[in-house]
């Protein structure tokens, strides 16, 4: 985020983003990226001073440059983490790059007061301050989010527009709400209040997969979860996400994921690379 002057933003090999106070950039897939005071500079090798405080986690950390030019541009920069596997909606929707914000509120805007409280909670080191920096990112992120989302075109397809939707929103949110539930074409259409061919058609056109698959992929990304982050046996995960027998589940599981779910705990991934189990 931009708290004071302007500068521009730039994916490797793409177009130089103006970027002024109060604005703020999202590179969504990490790519390698330079902040740069013209649209046509170039970046210089990074130090490996810099890189050394980063990976021992050292954090906050300040860098200055000073060029001896007139103008000030101050940054704040950090980053969000998730676990992307197997099924990510929202990711695979967004573009490389989002640019929202407040042009020349600086500080003083509302993105700029989730950087202000969550500089504060840096520096000041109170008990429970991570919980809150995690909380004030996610929420920093959800308003970026809804911001892009207003700017969409009426036209545009995509995840995103489904959830922009009143009637595929409705739908998306119930199976998100709720796995376990038998939903069906019929019972999801009814709740969306349009017929099933209709529901069955603007599903498929924004979201670009059929709702029964939409649901079949978000019921195996919530067994994931329980997969790695609980003890709770095959049986139970395969209830608590709407199938009736563990056979049934580890088979769709396989089928979706590509590795079985016992698999999947002990941290093998359909990449063939293993990751720690949590």
């Amino acid at each position: 985020m931009v708290t004071a002057g302007r500068c521009f933003a730039r994916i490797a090999g793409g177009e130089p983003i103006a970027l002024e106070a109060g604005e703020v950039v999202v590179f969504t897939a990490a790519d390698p990226h330079m902040m740069s005071s013209g649209p046509t500079a170039s970046a210089g090798p990074t130090t490996a001073d810099l890189l050394d405080i980063a990976f021992a986690g050292q954090m906050p950390f300040h860098i200055n440059f000073a060029d001896g030019g007139a103008g000030t541009t101050k940054l704040v920069c950090g980053y969000l983490a998730c676990d992307a596997h197997p099924f990510n909606p929202l990711l695979e929707a967004l573009p490389p790059v989002i640019k929202a914000g407040d042009p020349g509120e600086g500080a003083g805007g509302w993105l700029g007061q989730f950087i202000r409280f969550a500089l504060a909670e840096v520096s000041e080191k109170r008990p429970g301050g991570d919980t809150v920096l995690t909380k004030l990112s996610e929420l920093m992120f959800i308003d970026v989010l809804r911001r892009y989302i207003e700017t969409l075109p009426l036209h545009k397809t995509g995840w995103l527009a489904g959830l922009r939707d009143p009637h595929i929103g409705k739908a998306l949110a119930l199976i998100h709400e709720q796995p376990v539930h038998p939903w069906t074409i019929d019972t999801l259409a009814k709740q969306s209040g349009m017929s099933r061919t209709v529901f069955a058609e603007r599903f498929a056109e924004l979201v670009g997969i059929p709702s029964m698959h939409y649901l079949a992929k978000w019921r195996m990304q919530v067994a994931s979860e329980l997969l790695t982050g609980s003890s709770a046996n095959l049986a139970r995960i395969a209830a608590e996400v709407g199938y009736e027998s563990e056979a049934a589940f580890s088979r769709a599981f396989k089928r979706l994921i590509g590795v079985p779910p016992s698999a999947w705990r002990l941290g093998v991934r359909p990449d063939g690379k293993a990751t720690p189990a949590k």
